[in-house]
C-alpha cells in the first residue's frame, strides 16, 4: 500500500473548513502523483492553473478524495489528525513554534474553543506576550526562559496521547 503524502492532512482539514482552493491543492496533487497515486481526477487537479473556479474545484477535489477513499466527514477526527501532523512537524524546532501555535490557535477558535485545543491557544498568547514583554497571564509559570520547553513538553504530550 502506498503512503499518503503528509500534506494530505492539510487538504482534508481544508475540506472540513471549506477553505478556498489555492496552490497548495495543486502541489498536493503533484506530490500524490509523484508518490505513485493515479487517477484521471488527480491528473486534472495537478494540471489546474489560475484563475481558480472555486465551485468546480470543490467538486473535483471531492472526486479525487473519493478516488482514494479519503473521507473528511468526521470533522473531529480530521482535525485531530491535522493537529497531530502540525505538532509532529514542529516539535524540537523552536524556530517553527510560533507558526505552529498560530495555526493551532486558529483551529481552536474554529472548533469553538474546544478544550482539546485550548492549551495551544493559551500557549500561543503566552508566547506572543513573552516576545513583547517580560510577563504573560496565559500559562501559569511560563516565562522567557522556559516557554519553549513548555511548548516542547505540550507537543510531546499531544503526540504520546494521540499517536496513531
Amino acid at each position: 500500500m502506498k503512503e499518503l503524502v503528509l500534506s494530505t492532512h492539510q487538504i482534508l482539514k481544508n475540506k472540513v473548513f471549506n477553505c478556498d482552493f489555492d496552490e497548495s491543492w495543486v502541489d498536493w496533487a503533484i506530490d500524490m502523483i509523484e508518490a505513485g497515486f493515479n487517477s484521471e481526477n488527480l491528473y486534472t487537479l495537478a494540471a489546474t492553473s489560475k484563475p481558480y473556479n472555486q465551485q468546480a474545484l470543490q467538486v473535483l477535489t471531492d472526486k479525487v478524495l473519493q478516488d482514494f477513499n479519503l473521507s473528511y466527514t468526521n470533522k473531529a477526527l480530521v482535525i485531530k489528525k491535522y493537529v497531530y501532523f502540525i505538532v509532529t512537524n514542529a516539535i524540537y524546532k523552536t524556530n517553527s513554534y510560533f507558526k505552529a501555535l498560530r495555526e493551532l490557535k486558529d483551529i481552536c477558535i474554529s472548533m469553538q474553543y474546544d478544550e482539546l485545543y485550548m492549551p495551544f491557544y493559551l500557549l500561543y498568547f503566552a508566547k506572543v506576550d513573552l516576545a513583547e514583554c517580560d510577563h504573560q497571564l496565559y500559562w501559569d509559570g511560563a516565562d522567557k526562559t522556559n516557554i519553549d520547553q513548555i511548548i516542547t513538553t505540550q507537543f510531546a504530550d499531544w503526540i504520546a496521547k494521540y499517536e496513531k
